[in-house]
């Protein structure tokens, strides 16, 4: 029995809940029938006291799981002095934050933003302003296909799936898409207006498939021939989700980007963005140029300083019990057929099916197991970087059971 097992966790029901959605909310998201109100380490506990392990963290956001000791013990201090103060004005947090992410980035300069999406922004931005110092014409950028960036205008257009563009084009001009690895695409694609190369160095919403070193080496070596900015994408595979800071120091050496945008697990759930890049690439940025009302506040700094010194500590682990959990889906893997292929690192993990997977992620949230699907028919595990191996045998249990049923 769960820790909240039988006990009802909110005076509204979901039922209410979804009433007052449909009458006043705008119907922009396919919600699962499930009202989430308590989390602790990687379980959550719906309205009716029904315990889930949470193989999604909030999409990757919750990389410390839930009600961690360290993070509520900061949030609670300083809420009790300063939340915001605006950037007209000094905190103590934000050049510490700076420097901190310098340490472990190697990039020297770091922008505070809310959001990836915003963060994406900014780079677009940086991009823009490199190439028009240069020449009129250098504002071509070069993206991947079936890569995902963001929702605002400028994501959109950096994002290489058709879906997420049709309603919302016309888009900024001179973005090229070139397939993941292949390489004579991208020689193809680079050339003297190219003013960025944009790409994820694993794609999560494109169904978690890592850009092989080669490609990365290449996207560097042309980014420099060319004199453009190479721009890496880590909202979603960094911040330790692969057992290292940022997924491009999984090679050796580390391919090193001229900017690097991150956000969702960095401040342990409080909104907050992050663009790192080197001299070159903040000098594009001047006095006057960017900003952000909310990004880089005290509040989320702070976390952040906090959620950097965990993750320290935890990143042995999150290599352990990311490579055990890849083991058992392979395992997994040949038991049932409908697998088709099982990939990824550290606590980032796909499983591709021979058909779509929403049913199995229907049919797993029953069984108190919370996955999702993404690019139609891959299953996406973005776990807690908490998770244990006894809560990774638990998933794959109920995973068994799922997938045999939708034999």
């Amino acid at each position: 029995m769960g820790l909240f097992s039988g006990k009802r966790l909110s005076r509204y029901s979901l039922e209410q809940v979804m009433d007052l959605e449909k009458a006043y909310v705008l119907q922009n998201y396919g919600r699962y029938p499930l009202m989430l109100v308590k989390g602790q380490g990687a379980y959550l506990w719906d309205d009716r006291g029904k315990e889930y392990l949470d193989l999604v963290s909030g999409i990757g956001v919750n990389g410390l799981g839930h009600a961690h000791p360290r993070i509520l013990k900061v949030i609670q201090e300083q809420a009790a002095l300063l939340i915001h103060s605006s950037n007209l004005y000094y905190h103590p947090y934000q050049g510490l934050l700076a420097k901190r992410l310098a340490s472990i980035s190697g990039l020297q300069r770091s922008f505070f933003a809310n959001s990836g999406t915003e963060a994406i922004e900014g780079a677009i931005k940086m991009v823009r302003s490199h190439g028009g110092r240069i020449s009129s014409t250098k504002y071509e950028i070069v993206s991947l296909v079936n890569s995902f960036h963001g929702r605002s205008t400028g994501a959109l257009t950096l994002t290489g799936q058709p879906k997420y563009q049709k309603d919302f084009e016309p888009l900024l001009p001179g973005v090229k898409y070139v397939p993941k690895g292949d390489i004579a695409a991208l020689e193809a694609a680079v050339n003297e207006n190219t003013a960025g190369i944009v790409l994820e160095v694993v794609q999560g919403e494109g169904g978690v498939y890592p850009v092989n070193e080669e490609f990365l080496r290449k996207a560097r070596a042309l980014a420099d021939k060319f004199n453009a900015l190479l721009v890496f994408d880590e909202i979603q595979c960094g911040v330790g989700r692969l057992g290292k800071y940022f997924a491009y120091q999984m090679v050796e050496p580390a391919v090193l980007p001229d900017v690097m945008v991150t956000a969702k697990p960095i401040a342990a759930g409080l909104p907050l963005g992050v663009i790192c890049c080197n001299e070159k690439a903040a000098v594009t940025i001047a006095a006057g140029m960017h900003g952000t009302t909310f990004g880089g506040g005290p509040l989320a700094c702070r976390v952040a300083l906090e959620t950097l010194d965990i993750l320290e500590e935890l990143l042995p682990s999150i290599r352990e019990v990311g490579s055990y959990f890849l083991a058992q889906l392979q395992k997994l893997k040949t038991k049932h057929p409908m697998i088709k292929d099982v990939r990824g690192s550290g606590l980032m993990l796909g499983v591709e099916l021979d058909r779509p997977g929403k049913d199995i992620v229907v049919d797993a949230m029953q069984e108190g197991l919370l996955i999702n699907c993404t690019n139609v028919n891959v299953l996406r595990f973005l776990p807690p970087y908490v998770l244990r191996k006894k809560d990774v045998d638990k998933a794959i249990k109920v995973l068994d059971r799922v997938l045999k049923r939708a034999a």
